[in-house]
């Protein structure tokens, strides 16, 4: 036993299980093998944490119903209208703009598709005396005088842009054709201002109120204070029903995309009027057309050969040229006119519903049934005194010497007047130009002159349309 020695064994250290740098044991946790030797509270463990994912889960599926609720409520028509009438005015231009939450109720928007000599003034009025409509008279008017002398045809396009703005009141697009260094622009400067009754009526000018029936007039109106386009333009955002009337759209696929536009409810009213009419109509007041005369014909197709219509015991004088330009001028009206028309027979989608066509000749004829079928198309009231105003306006004792202005008129003698006055070699030309559309129209060819000055016969038949 002495001889034995006993060695203390070494012990060694693990590294991990010291401070680097400092040599201390660190702490170590045997509990480990008291939980897995207790498999009892593993268990206990795993239910509890399934229990609290069971919980986060269902406050999650809580949360999203709440949240799905929240934003079905926000998208509520009164909600949207709440916060529209609530937002403080900003111009149509600002790219904001294009994310407001649209309106619950879309505006009724009307173009009125028609040409020169038409009795258009006279079919404004119809709308103009509306106190529901917010009513433009021949805006396009500022785009051919800034770009004269463009023709007709290849101002097209900007005359379509025009009116994407306005229908959306956006009214600054006036100043695109503004005269360089000029004045901006105020709701006077504008085409028709001083016969416009939104205009010249409260709340922009005391002159008028707008839901009294009756002709505006310019001289009074022209003393109305100018006013801002956009204070303009807040007012148009106050009515549901836009109506533009124009001449300078000459075909109803130009608006294709307008109506196609699923923010826009856009509908037509094409009227029409016997061309010789018009053509006649337009040597009356060549005078005052010669710049337009000048555009429209410029649009001519110049590779067609044409065939004049000559009359030989006519002496030439100075007006023939205004008088050749007033005629010349039917040929890109009525071949357009035509193309309108035949897209109206065998309508697209985007025109199904949304195209009606007026003669002239039966709104005079009978204007109170024409009144009220025109407003039911555009979703409007009328009443005793539109009626009355449309009545009286087509049952005057004479005509009018003045084209452009609209007056109380005989205006079944009006419309046949062409028949006692136009030569038949211009008659001829006229059904030349125009045969197709008269043909679709309604509007019977003479075959001599005297069948032309023979007013006990009616030259109008069914409508095609």
């Amino acid at each position: 036993m002495r001889g034995k020695q006993y060695h203390q064994p070494l012990k060694l250290t693990a590294p991990w299980e010291k401070d680097a740098g400092f040599g201390r044991k660190l702490k170590t946790y045997r509990n480990h093998t008291k939980i897995i030797a207790q498999p009892g509270i593993v268990m206990k463990v795993l239910r509890r944490k399934r229990i609290v994912l069971f919980m986060a889960y269902f406050l999650l599926l809580v949360l999203t119903m709440l949240n799905l609720a929240n934003y079905k409520w926000t998208k509520e028509p009164q909600q949207c209208n709440h916060q529209m009438r609530s937002t403080t005015y900003q111009s149509r231009s600002d790219i904001r703009f294009l994310y407001r939450p649209s309106m619950a109720k879309k505006r009724q928007l009307v173009y009125v598709l028609t040409t020169w000599r038409s009795g258009s003034s006279f079919f404004g009025e119809l709308f103009n005396q509306n106190p529901e409509v917010f009513f433009l008279y021949e805006p396009m008017w500022h785009i051919w005088q800034k770009l004269y002398p463009g023709d007709a045809v290849s101002l097209q396009g900007a005359a379509r842009d025009m009116l994407s703005s306005l229908y959306r009141c956006d009214l600054s697009v006036f100043q695109l054709y503004n005269s360089p260094g000029g004045k901006n622009f105020t709701s006077l400067g504008l085409f028709g201002a001083t016969l416009n009754k939104v205009v010249c009526s409260y709340p922009l000018c005391s002159a008028y109120r707008k839901e009294v029936v009756g002709m505006v007039d310019d001289k009074v109106c022209k003393k109305c204070p100018p006013q801002s386009l956009r204070l303009l333009e807040e007012e148009c955002l106050k009515y549901n029903t836009i109506v533009i009337k124009g001449v300078r759209i000459l075909d109803v696929n130009v608006l294709a995309p307008l109506m196609e536009d699923p923010s826009l409810d856009l509908k037509v009213i094409h009227l029409v009027r016997d061309p010789r009419a018009v053509a006649n109509s337009r040597i009356k007041s060549r005078h005052g057309l010669i710049r337009e005369n000048l555009q429209v014909v410029r649009s001519r197709d110049p590779k067609l050969r044409r065939i004049p219509f000559v009359d030989p015991s006519h002496k030439a004088n100075k007006k023939d040229g205004s008088d050749y330009h007033s005629i010349g001028a039917m040929e890109v009206i009525c071949d357009r006119t035509s193309r309108t028309l035949r897209t109206a027979l065998n309508p697209p989608s985007w025109l199904k519903g949304k195209y009606m066509a007026v003669r002239y000749e039966d709104l005079v004829e009978n204007p109170v049934k024409t009144l009220r079928n025109i407003y039911r198309f555009t979703n409007l009231t009328t009443n005793h005194d539109i009626e009355s105003f449309a009545l009286n306006m087509t049952s005057g004792s004479s005509s009018s010497s003045k084209p452009f202005i609209v007056s109380s008129r005989n205006a079944t003698q009006a419309a046949s007047a062409w028949r006692t006055v136009l030569s038949i070699q211009q008659i001829k030309q006229v059904e030349d130009y125009c045969h197709h559309s008269m043909s679709v129209l309604g509007y019977e060819r003479v075959r001599t002159a005297g069948e032309a000055k023979d007013l006990s016969k009616s030259l109008l038949t069914h409508s095609k349309l």
